[in-house]
């Protein structure tokens, strides 16, 4: 459901949910009763990739069902890591 900001004359700005087709344009202030209008606001568009959606819907899932791994990652070496480069820039680099 959309979130709607109003303002009290009396005291500050304050958001209520509501559904799309029950919308008041005045309701009463949550802490002085005062009446309150609605605001015209800007909409709450997201410029999110599917990408980012699914990064973040992969990221609250795996806080409630983790993933269970059997192997490590493709790719990945378990072995100690290699001490010296053999990447021809790497000798333009400064030494110490």
């Amino acid at each position: 459901m959309p979130i709607y900001e109003y303002r009290c004359p009396d005291c500050a700005d304050f958001d209520l949910v509501f559904e799309m087709r029950s919308v008041p344009d005045l309701v009463s202030c949550p802490t002085c009763a005062c009446t309150a209008r609605r605001r015209m606001s800007a909409p709450g568009i997201s410029t999110a990739s599917s990408a980012a959606f699914r990064l973040i819907d992969d990221t609250k899932r795996s806080a409630h069902e983790p993933a269970v791994v059997n192997s490590p990652a493709p790719g990945r070496r378990s072995g100690p890591a290699q001490k010296y480069t053999l990447n021809p820039l790497h000798k333009k680099l400064p030494r110490p």
